[in-house]
């Protein structure tokens, strides 16, 4: 029991001791993954400590917070939200280990597209509009919203809202960067759109199928590789190999959060280029125009 006592108030010590750029009394947030901190901290800037749940390279899909993540948590004001798979479950521990914390779901408003879920056992090729049906089911719908712009504004507006009610002495502050920010974002898609302007309809693969709402926005289409969250079977992959010579695919994304080996098989087969896609990088704005950037040349 001595030895527990110690280990939590090490902890509790280093999460004091681990400052990011922000006031000494500054309240401190959680938010569940690495694009929610740069969208807070656009609002925000170094008015408010945001830490983040989820870390750089860890799949918010499996990941268990850390105790020092846990005793951090008692002293939070905001916990911000956004739908991901690990907070079905952590999101009551959470509010438990610090009752006068309020949530904030940065993705209330918005309607989710089901998760696409590429179909291997048909021989035809997937509708490119199938994975935009809304899904019943809570569990099969896709949480990858803050890859669009135009859905990263909503986010914004419920962030901006709960820092006000949270420090109203800053909300003159936190008005101004939410409008330089929704600024910025209306530029980058209309950016993005004119470089894919002439893209409509493309296809691209991914291992996981985290970029719906980005092919969605900008009129392509993704292709998952994963079946049921597991690398293809040899038959599956000669499948997909297949399919992306038939839709003439040449570009295939990897993310650090999965395995890269069946996406490097394909694109080897294909002639394809590999691309790494972060979607849980924190330079938000620059992933998205890289990625763009990254389709535009190979989408031909």
């Amino acid at each position: 029991m001595r030895c527990m006592r110690a280990i939590v108030c090490f902890a509790f010590l280093f999460f004091l001791a681990s400052g990011t750029g922000t006031a000494d009394d500054a309240p401190r947030v959680f938010v569940s993954i690495v694009p929610q901190q740069y969208i807070v901290h656009q609002i925000a800037k170094e008015r408010v400590a945001v830490e983040v749940m989820v870390p750089p390279g860890a799949s918010p899909h499996t990941y268990e917070p850390k105790p020092a993540q846990m005793v951090g948590l008692s002293t939070a004001r905001l916990y911000f939200s956004v739908g991901v798979a690990f907070e079905k479950a952590w999101l009551p521990r959470f509010t438990a280990t610090n009752p006068q914390m309020k949530v904030v779901a940065m993705d209330q408003g918005i309607e989710k597209m089901a998760m696409d879920d590429h179909d291997h056992d048909d021989d035809h090729h997937p509708h490119p509009h199938a994975q935009m049906q809304p899904d019943p089911h809570d569990e099969a719908l896709d949480p990858h919203i803050w890859l669009a712009p135009p859905l990263v504004k909503n986010m914004a507006r419920h962030a901006l809202e709960a820092l006000v009610a949270e420090a109203p002495a800053h909300a003159a502050a936190f008005q101004s960067n939410y409008e330089d920010f929704v600024r910025r974002l209306d530029q980058l898609h209309d950016r993005i759109g004119q470089m894919l302007a002439d893209r409509q309809g493309m296809r691209f693969m991914v291992f996981h199928p985290s970029w719906g709402y980005f092919a969605h926005t900008y009129g392509l289409v993704q292709m998952p590789i994963e079946v049921d969250g597991k690398e293809p079977k040899p038959d599956q992959l000669r499948q997909l190999i297949l399919e992306a010579r038939a839709s003439d695919i040449k570009v295939v994304f990897v993310q650090p959060q999965f395995s890269a080996r069946s996406a490097r098989m394909i694109a080897d087969a294909i002639d394809g280029e590999v691309v790494l896609a972060d979607p849980l990088a924190y330079e938000w704005e620059t992933n998205l125009l890289e990625q763009a950037a990254a389709l535009q040349k190979a989408l031909r």
